[in-house]
């Protein structure tokens, strides 16, 4: 495939730091995920990936394999139910998690799903979307498919007002309540870091809602169901992490822990009577 020129918008454009952490991860020598379609994927992109540095990028995996721990232990429970992708970006969470019942939707803007369109076919039970999260044209096209469901959004709700995300937050209680949601969010102190980010300062895009504490957004229409942090992760995923994590962020916790507890990794389960 001739190099692929993305064009982003400015959001859209931070898409790019999550799949090149990935591809530094699967070319080390213990890799947390081993994602070999990011490596491939980074090659064929016509893009200065190198201006991405810093821990934002070992972040953004760790980030990922936290999220596909919740996925798989959903699917366990419920192998034929629904996963949905809110802003999946060039996500590859189906192929690493497909159990071959599982229904899927991969759901973006509409530049994010043409660019995935040119590396990614349409499959059987794998559907992309163009849409926006703060649109609810989509929800027939999801309710269509049998639940439960659970939605993902990675990296995604934290550039957005919040206001916008209480709106996606009742809108999808409203529509699907009782399914699972996970998401991340960002205290203050890691909102005011944003330009001394190694990956974040080579964009123009920054993140703007601040939530320190997950369990005040109970308010809005969810029901927490565990709150992690990199030096907390699912036991099941924890113990596959190489050793600079595992310890590494331990140690930071206590020797640092505002700086670790700032942002935390999300299961909440939607209850439109809340």
């Amino acid at each position: 495939m001739n190099n692929v020129e993305p064009e982003l918008g400015a959001v859209q454009e931070t898409l790019l730091i999550p799949l090149y952490g990935r591809a530094l991860d699967a070319e080390s020598r213990r890799p947390v995920l081993g994602d070999r379609r990011a490596v491939q994927l980074v090659g064929d992109i016509d893009y200065d990936f190198t201006r991405f540095k810093g821990p934002s990028l070992p972040g953004s995996v760790l980030r990922t394999a936290i999220f596909d721990g919740w996925v798989r232990r959903f699917l366990a429970e419920n192998p034929a139910g629904t996963v949905v992708e809110l802003g999946t970006g060039l996500n590859t969470r189906f192929d690493r998690l497909d159990n071959g019942q599982v229904r899927w939707f991969d759901l973006d803007l509409p530049d994010s799903i043409a660019l995935r369109r040119r590396f990614f076919e349409q499959q059987g039970r794998c559907t992309m979307v163009a849409g926006s999260v703060l649109e609810t044209d989509w929800f027939e096209t999801v309710a269509a498919a049998p639940g439960p469901y659970f939605f993902v959004s990675e990296a995604v709700l934290l550039y957005l007002s919040e206001d916008q995300v209480r709106t996606v937050v009742r809108q999808l209680a409203s529509r699907f309540d009782g399914s699972l949601l996970a998401f991340d969010t960002g205290g203050a102190a890691m909102m005011n870091n944003q330009d001394r980010n190694g990956a974040m300062k080579s964009v123009s895009a920054r993140m703007q809602w601040v939530c320190e504490n997950p369990r005040r957004l109970e308010e809005w229409g969810l029901r927490l169901v565990e709150s992690r942090t990199f030096a907390q992760p699912q036991p099941e995923v924890g113990k596959t992490w190489p050793a600079r994590y595992r310890y590494g962020l331990r140690l930071m916790a206590r020797l640092a822990p505002s700086i670790v507890k700032t942002y935390k990794l999300n299961l909440f389960r939607l209850d439109a009577h809340g």
